[in-house]
């Protein structure tokens, strides 16, 4: 498969998630380079923007299977991974698999559940298995997770990890819309004559695998890579900031700007794919001093403001097109 065929077919899912989906065409371009990236996403945002919707509607159009998972301030590691039930005709105890075993979980309000359950899915992020009773079992490629989480209410919910926060890949905000692409959801509405959307899948069996393949022939510059770690290292200097990015910060932004081009139909990574993704890629991985965090400062401006400081290395300042 060339990098032609990777941006059109980017271009095909796209189209197929703007029949359900109004008004999010950048989160959404993001979030699908995630996937190619191997990555996990985090939509953090206020209730009522269709965070739910554009993981359904990714999903079909990925040819993925899809589970729900709405989480809640009582859910079990169980009620996520599965558990042991006993067996009548047997007389024994077998395992059955939980949500977890899909190709795209939903985790709806993450935040509303406890840490015990949160890191029942932080093993399964970060080492696509889950271990019940002392017994690992694995998850089938592919497996992606995205997110959701209400930043504005505090109550019965639990922070993330930074643990957890540092296995997604991204963190995005969707915002509102305007009043055209608000309209445009209402007259959607009226035409369908229903509450559900259906969006049409785009790729078969397997063939996603085939494109997370392809995006790893995508060539990354070694002095691409130096500025990703320059932009990650500038965090954890930076005024205002207790814990700055890990490593995998930075393996992320290469990671993911391998995605981008690859739907931009590039085999090659570009200083401004690094720059577009930053804020998204490294600043849920802040940690505020508690000075910073009571005085309001949003890691976004920090890390836009290192994007703006960091020098992008002589060799590929020039590389545009």
């Amino acid at each position: 498969m060339n990098f032609a065929d990777i941006a059109e077919l980017g271009q095909r899912i796209r189209a197929s998630v703007a029949t359900a989906v109004v008004g999010m065409d950048d989160p959404l371009e993001v979030a699908l380079a995630t996937i190619l990236a191997g990555g996990h996403v985090l939509f953090e945002d206020v209730p009522g923007l269709g965070k739910t919707l554009a993981a359904r509607s990714l999903a079909s159009a990925l040819g993925l299977s899809f589970r729900r998972l709405q989480c809640t301030p009582d859910m079990l590691p169980g009620d996520v991974t599965g558990s042991y039930v006993y067996a009548p005709d047997s007389g024994e105890f077998v395992f059955r698999p939980g949500p977890i075993f899909t190709g795209l979980l939903l985790a709806d309000e993450i935040n509303r559940t406890t840490p015990k359950t949160q890191s029942a899915m932080l093993e399964a992020m970060a080492e696509r298995q889950v271990t019940v009773e002392g017994n690992s079992f694995p998850l089938e490629p592919p497996f992606h997770v995205i997110a959701t989480a209400n930043p504005i209410e505090y109550e019965g919910t639990y922070s993330l990890p930074e643990a957890q926060l540092d296995r997604f890949m991204v963190r995005l905000s969707v915002g509102y819309l305007d009043q055209q692409g608000e309209t445009e959801i209402l007259l959607g509405r009226l035409r369908r004559q229903q509450e559900a959307t259906h969006v049409d899948p785009v790729l078969a069996p397997g063939q996603l695998a085939q494109l997370q393949q392809a995006v790893e022939r995508i060539h990354v510059d070694p002095d691409v890579a130096a500025y990703c770690v320059a932009l990650a290292a500038a965090t954890r200097q930076a005024q205002h900031v207790a814990v700055g990015a890990s490593p995998r910060g930075s393996q992320s932004l290469v990671l993911l700007g391998r995605a981008l081009a690859a739907l931009d139909g590039r085999d090659y990574v570009r200083p401004d794919d690094i720059k577009r993704i930053a804020v998204p890629v490294l600043a849920h991985r802040l940690t505020l001093t508690p000075q910073a965090w009571a005085q309001g400062v949003d890691p976004t401006e920090i890390v836009r403001g290192l994007v703006s400081s960091v020098a992008v290395p002589p060799s590929i300042a020039a590389v545009r097109g």
